[in-house]
């Protein structure tokens, strides 16, 4: 049974950082320095389980009044092909809306483009690299 939640205890903060550094840092070779940063200690996390296994996580910013952005968004590899990133962005989604947030926006690896068109997001930007890998920008009115 897979659920997500909003971070509230260390185990679960432990558990989303911990996905997180396995999708990242080990299988798409992100330097950790570049993982963890500065705005993790202000942004919400979410983690989801299944059952009581880590296999999702990602963390949302408020950067204006009424605008949030979506990051670090991942599912563990043994994970994938189940719609749990769709489940995982409904959530914040839903959060969003929750906090009178009226856009969503985010920076998708552009291979993973398709999956947030999918979920009505829009393509903002050119093509540009980060942590040396390409991404495009991308975002939706709520």
């Amino acid at each position: 049974m897979y659920h997500v939640k909003i971070v509230e205890s260390k185990k679960e903060h432990d558990d989303a950082f911990a996905v997180r550094k396995q999708v990242f840092v080990e299988e798409q070779g992100v330097p950790l320095h570049l993982e963890c940063d500065a705005e993790d200690a202000t942004a919400t996390h979410f983690i989801m389980y299944d059952n009581y296994e880590p296999v999702g996580a990602a963390r949302l910013r408020g950067i204006e009044n009424d605008t949030a952005k979506i990051e670090r968004v991942c599912i563990l590899q043994s994970q994938r092909g189940k719609k749990l990133g769709a489940l995982i962005m409904k959530e914040m989604e839903k959060y969003s809306v929750s906090t009178n947030k009226k856009k969503l926006k985010l920076h998708a690896q552009s291979y993973a483009i398709p999956f947030y068109e999918k979920l009505g997001y829009t393509v903002t930007s050119p093509e540009f690299m980060d942590a040396g890998i390409p991404h495009r920008a991308m975002e939706k009115t709520i």
